[in-house]
C-alpha cells in the first residue's frame, strides 16, 4: 500500500507558474513509477507526465513538453511537477498516481493502482 497526497494547486494567471507536490507514505516509494494525470470538467482523465525510478526516465504528453518538468526526491518520498508558462487549457484537477516500475511512462489510468485525491489548478486568461 502507498498513500499519495497532492498539494500546490491554486489560481494563477496565464503565463505563470505553479509547483505541485505528490507526497507518498507507506511502502518503499522508490519502487514505484509515478504519473501525473489531469481531468478537466466534462473531459476524461488524461496523462500529463510520468517518471521512473530516476530522472533519466521521464515522459511527457506533447501539450506540456518544454513547459512542465517532473522530478522526484526519493529521500523525501516526493514527486514534483513544475509547471511553467501555464495556459487556460491547463485548468484541471491534477492527480498523482503510482504504478509498478515496469509501467513507467504509461499513459493508461488502469496501470496505476494508487491515486491521490487531486489538487485543483486554475489558470485565468
Amino acid at each position: 500500500q502507498v498513500q499519495l497526497v497532492e498539494s500546490g494547486g491554486g489560481l494563477v494567471q496565464a503565463g505563470g507558474s505553479l509547483r505541485l507536490s505528490c507526497a507518498a507514505s507507506g511502502r518503499t516509494f522508490s519502487i514505484y513509477a509515478i504519473g501525473w494525470f489531469r481531468q478537466a470538467p466534462g473531459k476524461e482523465r488524461e496523462f500529463v507526465t510520468g517518471i521512473g525510478s530516476s530522472a533519466t526516465s521521464t515522459y511527457y504528453t506533447d501539450s506540456v513538453k518544454g513547459r512542465f518538468t517532473i522530478s522526484r526526491d526519493n529521500a523525501k518520498n516526493t514527486v514534483y511537477l513544475q509547471m511553467n508558462s501555464l495556459k487556460p487549457e491547463d485548468t484541471a484537477v491534477y492527480y498523482c498516481a503510482a504504478a509498478p516500475l515496469y509501467y513507467r511512462g504509461s499513459s493508461r489510468t488502469h496501470d496505476y493502482g494508487y491515486w491521490g485525491q487531486g489538487t485543483q489548478v486554475t489558470v485565468a486568461s
